[in-house]
């Protein structure tokens, strides 16, 4: 078949060989190389934060900034009632941590007791379940203001659909269960 006016004879684009080729040659351009010493320096990095690699790098990735503080839930600390003591391992973890933590507690929950029992640098009460998308935003967005946190430099870990839902409307960085971020197991999705 003869090629029509502004064909440039290169092969038909309907081939899905030839467009899997273009997609793994374009992907492959778009990532970086990064040298050896950078990818040391960010599994040094992770390793401090408490995050495994790939979990880090995602977040890195999809942000373009480092964390420079984290946002706990009082369901990822496993504290359900006050003075209800922290699991040793948790705090164990929570005292290497080399970023600022902060901690949101649930509904009943005295936030300024449990944030002195972590070391945190801020306590906050986190929207009730049930709180409108525009409500959670405006308080996120407030908290993070108070303290002077961009939040595509905070990471939330959390347990809950409800504080998923938080951490999305206040633009944080991201989410990483409590379970994951304590114990490294992952639920399947």
């Amino acid at each position: 078949m003869e090629a029509g006016i502004g064909h440039n004879r290169g092969p038909a684009m309907e081939s899905t060989g030839w467009r899997a080729h273009c997609w793994r040659r374009a992907r492959a351009e778009l990532l970086p190389v990064l040298p050896v010493e950078v990818v040391r320096t960010r599994v040094r990095r992770a390793k401090s934060l408490g995050l495994d690699y790939k979990t880090y790098a995602g977040v890195r990735a999809t942000t373009g900034r480092d964390l420079i503080a984290f946002l706990f839930s009082s369901n990822a600390l496993g504290v359900f009632r006050d003075g209800q003591p922290l699991a040793e391992a948790r705090a164990d973890k929570l005292t290497v941590l080399a970023a600022d933590r902060h901690i949101g507690a649930g509904p009943g929950l005295d936030a300024d007791a449990l944030g002195q029992r972590i070391s945190a640098a801020s306590a906050w009460n986190l929207p009730p379940f049930g709180s409108r998308w525009a409500e959670m935003r405006a308080e996120a967005k407030a908290w993070l203001k108070a303290h002077g946190l961009p939040g595509d430099a905070v990471l939330m870990i959390g347990e809950t659909d409800h504080e998923r839902e938080l951490m999305a409307a206040g633009g944080l960085a991201g989410f990483i269960t409590g379970t994951q971020y304590f114990t490294g197991e992952r639920h399947a999705v």
